[in-house]
């Protein structure tokens, strides 16, 4: 189940879900912050706000001893340490995703958000947005899509940003390929 479930979804119905990956504020404005994510940041809130179904949200998520993890090695910049300030939402997400299921993960992609998914078959379509589109976005929706291949997995393009421009489009493209519908 979720790390944190404010709303009780029923399982008696068919639903769409919207995910959000790592709309952090290390990701956009903190330590591994990009233009890229700062220009993304009100395509999501307004996605979010009209969004008619179920929403998630993901956190990246470290300890203070995040540098001597085998990302912090290949990555070394702390960043979405809990507790601090960067770990938290962009503060305008804050409010529309209050009532959210929120999955904190401690690496790319979330095993449970994806068991999740799976195991709740009442879900009919998951669509995710957020960052990076290279690094934890494509993660997810390939651990979803692994995990319940016949499920419509779907990717706002325009919602995304990756850590360059055209990493972000390499990601696109590697997902598309793997049946994940890429739009905009």
């Amino acid at each position: 189940m979720p790390t944190a479930t404010k709303k009780d979804y029923s399982k008696s119905h068919s639903r769409k879900l919207l995910v959000v990956i790592d709309m952090q504020k290390d990701f956009v404005s903190g330590s591994l912050g990009t233009a890229e994510a700062q220009a993304v940041v009100d395509k999501v809130v307004a996605k979010v706000v009209g969004y008619k179904g179920s929403l998630a949200y993901t956190l990246d998520t470290h300890k203070a001893d995040y540098l001597e993890t085998s990302e912090g090695k290949h990555l070394p910049v702390p960043h979405c340490i809990k507790g601090e300030e960067g770990h938290q939402l962009v503060d305008q997400l804050k409010e529309p995703l209050k009532d959210a299921m929120v999955f904190e993960k401690p690496t790319f992609g979330s095993v449970e958000l994806a068991t999740y998914i799976a195991e709740d078959e009442t879900i009919t379509e998951v669509e995710l947005v957020g960052v990076c589109t290279d690094i934890c976005v494509v993660s997810n929706a390939l651990l979803i899509k692994a995990m319940r291949p016949e499920l419509p997995v779907l990717v706002d393009a325009s919602c995304c940003a990756g850590t360059t421009p055209s990493n972000h489009e390499a990601a696109l493209k590697t997902m598309h390929s793997c049946q994940i519908e890429v739009f905009s």
